[in-house]
């Protein structure tokens, strides 16, 4: 073997045994963080799934935001069914990663040593 190919052999590897040198610190982190991203992200997505749709809806304090001049037109946009649809839609995707980050923490990568 040449030096050249050696060194390339060596840069190849040093990634690998520093990967099997990682801490059991650092998983446990990752772990952890993993949970609060899924409880956050499922949290939210079910909050914004169902809220929406309550009477609450058109009450609170972004449906009459603005100049006074422009609350009525903006009170019907908030409310209208498209706008509560796109709202729910945004929770859909919340519940969606945290199901996919669900399933990457526990079935994970079956090359990935956890």
């Amino acid at each position: 073997m040449t030096p050249e190919s050696q060194q390339h052999e060596q840069q190849l590897e040093a990634p690998v045994t520093q990967a099997q040198q990682e801490q059991p610190q650092s998983k446990w982190l990752r772990r952890v963080g993993s949970l609060l991203l899924i409880v956050f992200c499922l949290d939210l997505g079910l909050y914004l799934l169902i809220y929406p749709w309550t009477d609450s809806w058109g009450g609170n304090y972004f449906s009459w935001i603005g100049p006074m001049s422009w609350q009525p037109a903006w009170h019907q946009i908030w409310t209208n069914g498209f706008v509560r649809g796109a709202v729910s839609g945004v929770g859909l995707l919340n519940i969606w990663i945290a199901v996919a980050e669900a399933l990457r923490m526990y079935i994970g990568n079956p090359q990935r040593d956890s």
